[in-house]
């Protein structure tokens, strides 16, 4: 496909496509997520998937799309920019027959966002304490006894 063919499914300066992630603790399901997304009228391409939704279009609406998004569920909507249109049959499940490329690893960050909702939901001060160095004479005593203990187990199984 020539790049004028392929036209329709590139981002141009002006538009993006942002998923729409309800985390596993989320008060709105996705069917309700997308219909309130098509409720706001915007001139975006709104899909419906898996972990929420997709929408693309001007940046624009994108942005004003989240905004309103995240104010639905503060806590537990993330966002997350996604480098292709949906439906780009470079990146489309569909055209490629597997998961796509990326699947795995918003799965494994999926897994992360109810600890980010709580901690969201309920911050709390925390401290963290810096590790002491170790002199370079206890770390030579540490290397030492490494040594002498690593040949005695070497010794026993020799033995």
């Amino acid at each position: 496909m020539s790049p004028k063919e392929n036209h329709e499914v590139c981002h141009d300066d002006n538009t993006r496509t942002r998923m729409i992630i309800l985390g596993p603790g989320a008060h709105i399901s996705q069917n309700e997520l997308v219909q309130k997304l098509h409720m706001m009228e915007l001139p975006l391409t709104i899909k419906s998937t898996c972990y929420g939704a997709m929408v693309y279009g001007d940046q624009e609406f994108v942005n004003q799309a989240v905004k309103k998004a995240r104010k639905l569920d503060p806590y537990n909507i993330f966002t997350k920019d996604r480098g292709f249109p949906p439906g780009d049959p470079r990146r489309c499940r569909g055209h490629r027959g597997a998961a796509r490329e990326g699947f795995h690893q918003l799965e494994k960050e999926f897994r992360l966002l109810g600890h980010v909702a709580e901690a969201l939901e309920k911050p709390r001060k925390v401290t963290i304490e810096e590790p002491e160095k170790v002199s370079v004479d206890d770390f030579r005593e540490i290397v030492k006894k490494s040594l002498k203990s690593s040949k005695l187990s070497k010794i026993k199984d020799e033995g």
